[in-house]
């Protein structure tokens, strides 16, 4: 691919226009924009705060398949069973194309996306070094019980579970490369011994660290590491 071909990343992409309209966050639920808001603080362009919530929500299914909704009643989504699995990933391939939106892939369902369960990490920008430059805000987020992801080779050659000291370790050896934001991130998830230990510390949806690699200070860049955890 022309954009970091080769690279190890996690699953994500840009925002849409069509994640910030109105039909889109009609069919959210769990988070208000006003909190959206107060998380990331001002956002570049006329898009809304949530807007990166309902991103991630629509990047993960259309990266990996895995799809954060609830029915009218408010119970996950089943993705499974009849002729569902055939019609999402239908939807999800006309997403990918952009011939659809994900509201409306929701709307025939009678289904809305649920941004609840995604915690919001840290904002990396990229150094003023790289040759694309771009921001990304992460998210964590448990899986949904009854999906799985997979690996859809529009975008990945490859696709797995790891470790993140395990990754960290293989990008050191320059086995696997990886964009800043990814090695940055993927450096602080190292320190934590396991998912529920990274969650407790993170699950408020406030992040814990500063996560932008690139400061203005005095009309210079200075480049910066993300901290360690805080030590009691």
């Amino acid at each position: 691919m022309r954009f970091l071909g080769g690279y190890y990343a996690f699953p994500g992409g840009k925002v849409d226009p069509h994640d910030g309209r109105p039909e889109m966050l009609q069919r959210t639920r769990g988070l208000e924009p006003g909190r959206a808001a107060a998380q990331l603080g001002q956002v570049p362009g006329a898009v809304p705060a949530v807007a990166y919530w309902v991103s991630a929500v629509r990047e993960l299914f259309e990266e990996t398949g895995v799809l954060l909704a609830v029915d009218a009643s408010g119970r996950p989504v089943d993705t499974h069973g009849a002729d569902l699995d055939e019609r999402l990933e239908a939807h999800r391939r006309a997403l990918t194309r952009g011939d659809c939106s994900l509201a409306t892939v929701l709307d025939e369902r009678g289904w809305v996306a649920d941004l609840s369960p995604l915690a919001y990490l840290a904002h990396f920008v990229t150094p003023s070094s790289s040759p694309i430059r771009f921001a990304a805000r992460f998210f964590l987020c448990p899986l949904p019980p009854g999906q799985t992801p997979r690996l859809i080779l529009e975008e990945a050659s490859e696709a797995f579970w790891v470790a993140p000291e395990a990754a960290y370790a293989r990008f050191q050896t320059g086995e696997w490369p990886m964009a800043d934001p990814a090695e940055y991130g993927m450096r602080y998830l190292a320190q934590f011994d396991s998912w529920a230990a990274l969650w407790s510390h993170h699950g408020g949806g406030h992040p814990g660290f500063d996560g932008i690699i690139d400061r203005l200070d005095d009309g210079q860049y200075r480049r910066a590491r993300p901290p360690l955890l805080p030590t009691s």
